[in-house]
């Protein structure tokens, strides 16, 4: 059986800067999941304030998908909806998602809070998502 993640960056303004599914692709269930991740977003601001730790773990549920959460200093949020508690892994993907979206931001190209639309971003989420997801 394979699992889907679904990852996605939101801006400082709730809007999403980019969106990534992996694993078994069900494109009937992508508006859903954006809907749970969009629902999760106040649990996410109300849990930031509670730790001084980037990755906040999982914070809400939702059937039985788990959402989790890191917030970049910024307040730029990178959130991942899974199935299964792989706590570390997801951490360590959250970590190395974050310094890709800083290389990101260095570049004087990018306008802040805006979609990312790189082809070689995406193809270094997708191979993160490879090294600690699938």
């Amino acid at each position: 059986m394979s699992t889907t993640y679904y990852f996605a960056i939101v801006g400082t303004n709730d809007s999403p800067l980019y969106e990534a599914e992996f694993g078994a692709h069900q494109d009937e269930s992508k508006y859903l999941n954006q809907f749970i991740l969009h629902a999760a977003l106040d649990l996410v601001d109300d849990a930031q304030f509670m730790t001084n730790a980037c990755y906040l773990k999982t914070v809400d549920r939702y059937n039985d998908w788990n959402v989790s959460a890191y917030v970049t200093p910024s307040n730029t949020r990178l959130m991942l909806l899974h199935e299964n508690k792989m706590e570390e892994t997801i951490r360590s993907f959250f970590v190395d998602a974050h310094e890709l979206y800083l290389k990101t931001m260095l570049n004087p190209f990018y306008e802040p809070n805006t979609p990312i639309q790189s082809q070689t971003f995406d193809s270094k989420i997708n191979g993160l998502a490879k090294k600690y997801l699938l």
